[in-house]
């Protein structure tokens, strides 16, 4: 889910950019059009998509930009001409006006979809970090609160954490020196001791995990393991399907294990870092069956060979999870993960069909929830004095299994390390598209948990954690 499927990107795709009587438009004379705010609010509104379902255009106070949203996730447009845009990936969005020169739709391709009457409005906090910040804003750290909702919080004081670098972050994210950053937490010897959000976002809001939901089904596998649902990791997957016929390579396929799944080396052909592969997210997004799309691939090395990333891998595990347990995934999570370390505020849609297309099954959790999670993986697995997880299998999970874009890779877990001023920090992290990362670094007994909106680009989350977290433990 690293390239989630980017729904606007997908769904614009036609020939290059042309003004509407089909004049083609250069480039360098698109970068030179601008349209006014005012003119930019025109387009904003409900609109038709694809499956029967909708998206919002937006204008963005901010910089001027017209956005298209699809959930949380924002893709701008690049303003080339009156009524036409480019998308991220430079196709051309076209809208359309009636007699009266109201815009009444769009027009991608083929296909043209209707502005619906439907009323919607954007509230100003999803514009600006925070309301009403005086010009002379100066931060002050504030202890989080105790929800009594499992998870301990504590003070910044005697934690080695550095309050006048956190102090300096929060000031740079209110001002926009870093934009779109929408929550941070971190834990310190086991307490909640930071907890700051941004925009709309606040403590109850549920937020995009993205790729970081790889890392729960990971989760979610070890647990059905120890409860025997599923005989072991070395299982192999096919079995599992017997309902099925899939081609290509089917004697290899044969050998896949639930293991290798785990560790992005399945052999099939859909590594998301390879231009040329036959199998990628965004075509399957919209499959009527993902495990028929997925297993259907050819195979392009052994299973177990070579590290690719891969989504079509724990798509496929989380459904093996579902016919062994004979639940939803959703469901197993509810009685197993979740209660366990008290998530009770989820949404979740695992259908492997085009109902997903947009979410590409993906959970949204709070962020104190992330946090927990990260947490429990810090601890072994260990609760409250309960083993949720069990503890071989966190140890196995956050271990090297594979490489993956010359990266160690665990159970759906990655291992990264950041440099400060010299020092090198490792760190077991769950990560998705658009900043949502959950950093674990054990030998600080430390979690830090960032979400953020910079779907398609470069995250800054990585940047806060090196800059003003992590150099507060240089000289202990």
């Amino acid at each position: 889910m690293k390239k989630l499927v980017i729904i606007c990107f997908i769904l614009f795709k036609i020939c290059p950019a042309t003004a509407q009587d089909g004049n083609l438009i250069s480039p360098k004379i698109a970068k030179k059009y601008s349209l006014s705010y005012k003119e930019l609010k025109e387009y904003e509104g409900l609109y038709e998509y694809i499956n029967n379902t909708t998206l919002k255009i937006a204008a963005s106070p901010i910089d001027t930009t017209l956005l298209c949203i699809i959930n949380e996730s924002r893709y701008p447009f690049t303003t080339i001409g009156k009524d036409l845009f480019l998308n991220p990936v430079k196709d051309s969005v076209v809208f359309l006006r009636n007699s009266q020169n109201k815009v009444i739709g769009y027009k991608a391709g083929k296909d043209t979809f209707n502005l619906l009457p439907q009323k919607v409005s954007f509230p100003k906090q999803m514009w600006y970090p925070r309301l009403n910040i005086p010009k002379n804003f100066t931060y002050s750290y504030q202890q989080p609160k105790n929800d009594n909702d499992g998870l301990k919080t504590g003070n910044l004081d005697n934690t080695g954490l550095d309050k006048q670098l956190l102090n300096e972050m929060v000031q740079k994210i209110v001002d926009g020196t870093f934009p779109n950053v929408h929550s941070v937490l971190i834990i310190k010897d086991g307490k909640l001791v930071f907890e700051e959000y941004f925009y709309e976002h606040n403590k109850n809001k549920l937020h995009e995990l993205r790729s970081a939901t790889k890392s729960i089904i990971s989760a979610l596998t070890g647990i059905a393991i120890e409860k025997g649902y599923i005989k072991s990791k070395n299982e192999k997957v096919l079995p599992y399907f017997p309902e099925y016929t899939f081609k290509n390579n089917l004697d290899l396929k044969k050998q896949i294990t639930i293991e290798n799944l785990l560790t992005n080396q399945s052999g099939l052909d859909c590594d998301v870092y390879n231009p040329k592969a036959v199998g990628n997210e965004s075509q399957m997004a919209y499959e009527k069956d993902w495990i028929q799309y997925s297993l259907d691939l050819p195979m392009v090395d052994s299973a177990g060979g070579i590290g690719q990333y891969c989504s079509s891998n724990p798509i496929i595990m989380g459904r093996i999870i579902e016919k062994a347990t004979k639940m939803t995934l959703p469901e197993f999570a509810t009685q197993t993960l979740f209660k366990g370390i008290g998530i009770k505020s989820f949404a979740w849609n695992f259908k492997l069909d085009p109902s997903s297309g947009e979410t590409f099954c993906q959970v949204n959790l709070r962020s104190r929830d992330i946090a927990k999670f990260g947490l429990l993986y810090l601890n072994k697995g260990l609760w409250n004095g309960k083993q949720v997880i069990p503890k071989e299998w966190v140890e196995q999970s956050l271990d090297k299994h594979s490489v993956i874009a010359g990266l160690d890779y665990g159970y759906l877990w990655w291992t990264k390390y950041l440099d400060v001023n010299g020092v090198r920090y490792y760190g077991k992290l769950a990560q998705g598209n658009g900043g949502q990362k959950i950093y674990i670094f054990r030998e600080l007994n430390l979690v830090t948990v960032i979400t953020a909106g910079h779907y398609n680009m470069q995250s800054s989350s990585n940047e806060l954690n090196a800059k003003y977290i992590l150099p507060a433990f240089n000289k202990k």
